[in-house]
């Protein structure tokens, strides 16, 4: 199947502000999502205590620029997010918040332009999965360990697959039945659909890999449920 290019998954993300405005109902599909959000935030603030500059790609609506401000508050707020309505209001929700300078940007986190050793955390909520080759994947992890300070971390809420195909499958159609018992099996296809066409994930131990290879001098796994992972790593 094609996956949707940059400018289809911007148009989705568009039409669907205010579903993503409430971390609840936005992430319904998303197992344990209040959990890994707790949970990168509250270590990223352990590795971080004195933070100051936040960089938060893929923000969407601000639910975890919002929460981070909740662990160590006034942070200056960096938001990326291809979407300028979602931009709109996670500015809007996150400048409520902090008495920092919160600062947006349009576009793919890929391309933009951003001062390399100014942040002490990077947030990347179900955004990284929408890299694709190999290439696209160090090309991406290696940005974002130049932007990071040292010692500072970047913290990952995503998607992911397991590394046998086998249990991958297992994992796959368990997941399947949770979003049977969400939502019937309409959602259930909407949902897996969605997914086929829009997304290409990774699993942890390719990324943590990944990291390990680029740099960083350590990883962390912080949650796991099914196929989806809080993890991350410190530079």
């Amino acid at each position: 199947m094609q996956k949707s290019t940059i400018e289809e998954i911007q148009e989705r993300f568009d039409n669907d502000v205010e579903r993503f405005s409430n971390l609840e109902t936005g992430q319904v599909s998303t197992i344990d999502a209040t959990n890994s959000l707790e949970l990168i935030t509250e270590a990223a603030k352990s590795v971080n205590i004195d933070a100051k500059e936040l960089l938060d790609i893929g923000c969407g609506a601000g639910n975890y620029s919002l929460k981070m401000l909740t662990k160590i508050p006034d942070l200056n707020c960096t938001l990326v997010d291809l979407s300028s309505p979602m931009l709109e209001r996670a500015q809007e929700r996150v400048s409520q918040e902090t008495n920092g300078n919160v600062t947006t940007l349009q576009g793919d986190i890929r391309k933009v332009n951003l001062e390399e050793g100014k942040f002490d955390i990077i947030l990347a909520g179900a955004v990284l999965h929408h890299l694709r080759d190999d290439n696209d994947w160090e090309e991406t992890f290696t940005k974002l360990f130049k932007l990071l300070k040292k010692g500072g971390c970047l913290m990952i809420s995503d998607l992911v697959l397991q590394e046998n195909p086998a249990v991958n499958a297992i994992i796959w159609e368990k997941y399947g039945s949770y979003l049977e018992s969400v939502g019937g099996v309409e959602y259930r296809e909407k949902v897996l659909d969605y997914i086929e066409k829009e997304d290409s994930p990774r699993s942890i131990t390719y990324q943590l890999e990944l990291m390990k290879k680029i740099g960083f001098s350590s990883t962390e796994i912080l949650h796991k449920n099914l196929c989806f992972g809080a993890f991350g790593g410190i530079k």
